[in-house]
């Protein structure tokens, strides 16, 4: 437990009876009264996100989450995706509810940071950008350079990215897994 004043942005706290992790978290002093800090909270096991205000005075019971080296093998509608660890090569079968929106970037044979809290997966952690092949695009305009305007691409993996005029159907990209964005040409 440590006191509400020294929780940071990405720490996972119980909070309810349930882990989440703080996405955003603000620090108010008012002139007259008790100081308090507003957090943002997002659920691990559901993705359900919330507010919630700790009193200065508070404690927060923080979750100390084991984190493993893991391979994305497959996804199965049955079974949910499953990892392989990299050490003990056993399979994982990770819930859809725990990936959420970030199932759109996993490719076979990604290597992934897996956060546990005793056997249980609460969260997977995505290397920061991800390299995909555009599948769908408007063909490149004449003399088009990279400090032109960007069109959209869709992607093998479904997803509608901005790319520069020049870029072609085929073609790899590189794309940022916090916000979805293109990056570079890979």
């Amino acid at each position: 437990m440590i006191p509400a004043t020294q929780l940071k942005v990405g720490m996972v706290v119980e909070h309810a009876g349930e882990p989440h992790r703080i996405t955003h978290l603000t620090h108010v002093t008012p002139g007259k009264g008790q100081a308090v800090v507003h957090v943002k909270l997002r659920n691990l096991r559901n993705g359900s996100q919330q507010q919630y205000r700790f009193r200065s005075d508070e404690k927060a019971d923080t979750l100390l989450l084991e984190q493993r080296n893991m391979e994305y093998l497959y996804h199965s509608p049955a079974e949910g995706y499953v990892f392989m660890n990299l050490e003990t090569y056993e399979q994982v079968h990770v819930p859809e509810a725990v990936l959420g929106d970030d199932a759109k970037f996993l490719k076979e044979n990604m290597k992934v940071i897996v956060e546990f809290h005793d056997i249980e997966v609460l969260a997977i952690d995505l290397p920061m950008t991800v390299d995909l092949r555009i599948i769908e695009t408007d063909p490149p305009l004449r003399g088009a350079t990279a400090s032109g305007s960007a069109k959209p691409a869709k992607l093998e993996n479904g997803i509608v990215v901005r790319v520069p005029e020049y870029m072609t159907a085929g073609e790899m990209v590189r794309v940022d897994t916090r916000d979805g964005t293109f990056v570079e040409r890979a």
